[in-house]
């Protein structure tokens, strides 16, 4: 009876994760462009360097909330404003309460970049349940 129990543990999740559709949808921002610029303002440079482009700059938050793990949207773009490429990163330390964070990631070589807030945690500071 026991090794029934065992079994059933180990097999009733893989069989229902083949039951579950498989996910065609491409990661993307998680917020819709241009939603979060009360919130949030980021500027930024592109610098050339011996080893590559490097994407600089700061995200400023322009709320008394501090946001954890945010991540960052870089898109690529040709001539016309297509996008042609992305690739993201993270902003070490988070963005504190009315103030900026530094961020900055190395780049593939595009015409322009379009920079965006992907995703954050809002940070709750003080008691309270």
């Amino acid at each position: 009876m026991r090794r029934i129990g065992i079994v059933a543990l180990v097999v009733a999740p893989l069989l229902l994760a083949s039951l579950l559709p498989d996910s065609k949808v491409a990661a993307g921002s998680n917020y819709a462009p241009g939603s979060l610029d009360r919130y949030f303002r980021l500027e930024w440079q592109v610098v050339p360097g011996s080893s590559g482009s490097v994407l600089e700059g700061y995200v400023y938050n322009q709320t008394n909330i501090p946001a954890d793990r945010m991540t960052l949207e870089i898109n690529l773009l040709d001539g016309s404003g297509s996008v042609v490429g992305k690739t993201s990163t993270r902003v070490l330390g988070g963005a504190p309460a009315g103030s900026r964070a530094w961020f900055q990631a190395k780049v593939p070589t595009a015409t322009n970049y379009q920079v965006e807030v992907q995703s954050f945690d809002w940070i709750r500071i003080g008691g309270g349940m």
